[in-house]
């Protein structure tokens, strides 16, 4: 399974006490439309949207951009709401003034646009740079697109896993991505037992990729005991987040009996 490139879609004295109160609710509502459930400035307690819903991006807007002036997660928000409107010049201004406060979310939005040249001119010199200052925040997206921008493997594997563990103390898909280093004994030692640990923990958190990698785990013993209940419970649940690698391994399950051709590629799973 290769490191992740894509991300968010294009989804970057005493106060007075009324405006105290009006700014956080716009920020409650700012994060409720529009949080990115990847970012590390997302609160805890907010699920986030990996995408926000047609329906909302108006008020997103509106409610992000109020809460734009006090917390750089909706100055963040505020870019994600306005490229789901298809305002690529509001939102790259957003994004920005984000990564300037110190968003890493906001940085792995701009790197990706200078990777990718949407929106501005090409730049991979400059993409590594924001990609790296997000990696040093501790956001797993940076350093696992500092990886795609070598080629799929990190550069400096070795610092690349040391970013990771930093991140994965919250973060589920730095967990997700640290295991799957560790499984694959990629800057450092191998570790199953580890790697099982990580894409656990990233699992209660609904990570549809390490849900379906505690299901390979479970199946086949790798990391702990093997239970096939257990393994279809978490193919299930991965299949049902969208994973098509857990819905292949379903498939598998109920179709046991393979098809290949003179080369041995799979052609075709039997269902009796």
């Amino acid at each position: 399974m290769a490191m992740v490139f894509g991300i968010a879609p294009l989804a970057l004295g005493s106060a007075v006490p009324a405006p105290a109160r009006a700014q956080s609710a716009d920020l409650v509502l700012c994060d409720r439309l529009a949080a990115d459930p990847a970012d590390p400035d997302k609160p805890a307690d907010v699920k986030g949207a990996a995408e926000i819903a047609p329906s909302d991006v108006a008020t997103a807007i509106k409610f992000c951009r109020t809460a734009a002036g006090g917390a750089r997660r909706a100055l963040y928000q505020l870019g994600r709401a306005y490229a789901a409107n298809r305002q690529a010049g509001e939102a790259i201004a957003a994004w920005r003034k984000a990564a300037d406060k110190g968003s890493s979310s906001a940085m792995v939005e701009l790197g990706v646009l200078y990777a990718t040249g949407a929106g501005v001119a090409k730049d991979d010199a400059q993409a590594r740079k924001l990609f790296e200052r997000s990696a040093e925040a501790g956001n797993p997206r940076g350093v696992s697109n500092l990886a795609a921008l070598s080629g799929g493997a990190p550069s400096d594997p070795v610092r690349a896993r040391a970013l990771l563990a930093k991140a994965a103390e919250t973060n589920a898909e730095a967990q997700y991505q640290l295991g799957m280093m560790m499984a694959e004994g990629i800057g450092g030692a191998k570790d199953d037992a580890a790697a099982r640990t990580l894409f656990d923990k990233a699992a209660v958190q609904g990570h549809a990729a390490a849900l379906e990698r505690m299901g390979a785990f479970a199946q086949s013993g790798r990391g702990g005991p093997a239970d096939k209940d257990q393994a279809k419970a978490y193919y299930e649940k991965a299949a049902a987040l969208g994973s098509d690698d857990a819905k292949a391994a379903l498939k598998r399950a109920e179709c046991p009996y393979v098809l290949k051709d003179k080369r041995g590629n799979v052609v075709s799973n039997l269902c009796f």
